[in-house]
C-alpha cells in the first residue's frame, strides 16, 4: 500500500473516497429496496444476465477512487501549467478506447482532449511526419490523450504498405530524439502499449462482428489483424527495442482482462505526475503480472523466439 501525507502548502485539498468517510449504515426500508430491485433486474434480464450486470457495476465501482485522484492529478497540472501527453497504443481490440474513456470520464473537459486522427490529407503528407501531431499538442495545465499516435509509422504503415521502407527507417532514427526534446522542455509523457493475445483478439472480433451496436468497429485493417499476426508481432519487437528509452519509455499493459488493464493503466498514469494525493490507503502500485517495462517485454519475446523459433506476444 502506498500512503502519503496532505502537503499544508497545496491548497488543493486530495479526498481518498475510499478512506474519508464510514460507510452509512443502510435503513431498513433502503435494503428492502435494493433487494426490489435486484429481482426487479433477475426477472427483467435473468439471472445470468443480471449476474453479469452486476459484475460490471462493482468493477466500475473499483475504479472511482483512482478516477477521483485523476482530478487531482489534472489541478495539480492545471496550477503549475505543466503539460502531459499520454499514447494508447496496441493492437485492434486490445482495450486502449474502453480505457481512454474511464480516465477521463471524471476530468474536467476544459483542460483535456482525446484526439484520434484519421489519415493525412494530401497536404499533410508533404509536410514534416510529426507536424500533424504537434498542431495537437497540449497546452500549459492540459492532458492530451492520443489514440493511436505517430507510432502509427512504426506498426501498421510498413505492414500494409502505408509508408516507404525509407520513411520507415527515418521514423525509426528520429523519433527518440523527438521524444528526448520534448520530455526536456518539460511535457510529461507517458507510453502505454496494450497487449492482448492472439485468441482474445479473436473473441473480440467476433464479438463485434455478432453485436449490432459494435460492428462499426471492425474495419479492414482489423479483418486482416489475426492473419497477420505475426507481421504485428515483428513490428511491435522492433518499436519496442529501438524506441523504448530512459527519458521516454514504453509500459506494456496486459489486457486480456480489460478491468484489471484500466486499473493498472490508470495506477501507471497517476504514478508520472507528483500531485498531492492526500493522506490515503488507495494502491498506487501497478501489479506486475499486468504491467511490464517494455525493455523487459522486448527481452521475454527474444527468450520466446528462442524456445518457440518464432515470437508469439
Amino acid at each position: 500500500m502506498t500512503k502519503t501525507k496532505n502537503n499544508p502548502s497545496n491548497p488543493i485539498k486530495a479526498v481518498d473516497p475510499v478512506t474519508t468517510a464510514e460507510e452509512p449504515q443502510a435503513a431498513p426500508e433502503d435494503s428492502e429496496k435494493d433487494v426490489e430491485a435486484l429481482e426487479a433486474l433477475v426477472k427483467a434480464v435473468g439471472s445470468k444476465r443480471a449476474a453479469k450486470l452486476i459484475e460490471k457495476a462493482e468493477m466500475e465501482k473499483e475504479l472511482k477512487p483512482f478516477q477521483a485522484h485523476l482530478i487531482l492529478m489534472q489541478k495539480y497540472l492545471e496550477e503549475t501549467k505543466r503539460r502531459m501527453i499520454i499514447l494508447f497504443e496496441g493492437r485492434d481490440a486490445s482495450g486502449k478506447g474502453g480505457t481512454i474513456r474511464r480516465v477521463t470520464r471524471y476530468m474536467n473537459e476544459k483542460h483535456y482532449r482525446v484526439v484520434a486522427l484519421g489519415k493525412p490529407s494530401d497536404a499533410q503528407r508533404t509536410q514534416w511526419f510529426f507536424q500533424r501531431y504537434v498542431e495537437q499538442f497540449p497546452r500549459g495545465g492540459e492532458v492530451v490523450l492520443f489514440d493511436r499516435s505517430w507510432y502509427n509509422r512504426a506498426v501498421v504503415e510498413p505492414i500494409f504498405g502505408f509508408c516507404t521502407p525509407e520513411q520507415y527507417k527515418t521514423f525509426m532514427k528520429g523519433v527518440v530524439g523527438f521524444e528526448r526534446d520534448l520530455v526536456r522542455q518539460g511535457t510529461v509523457l507517458v507510453k502505454l502499449y496494450f497487449s492482448v493475445t492472439q485468441e482474445e483478439q479473436a473473441r473480440r472480433f467476433e464479438r463485434r462482428r455478432n453485436d449490432p451496436l459494435r460492428q462499426w468497429k471492425l474495419s479492414e485493417v482489423d479483418l486482416q489483424a489475426q492473419e497477420r499476426w505475426d507481421d504485428f508481432t515483428s513490428q511491435k519487437y522492433e518499436m519496442l527495442k529501438r524506441t523504448h528509452s530512459n527519458h521516454a519509455p514504453w509500459t506494456v499493459i496486459r489486457s486480456n482482462d480489460k478491468h484489471l488493464a484500466r486499473v493498472n493503466a490508470m495506477r501507471v498514469i497517476l504514478n508520472s505526475v507528483p500531485y498531492d494525493r492526500g493522506e490515503t490507503e488507495l494502491d498506487f502500485v501497478p501489479n506486475p503480472k499486468i504491467v511490464i517495462s517494455g525493455s523487459r517485454e522486448v527481452e521475454q519475446m527474444e527468450a520466446e523466439r528462442i524456445r518457440k523459433g518464432k515470437f508469439v506476444s
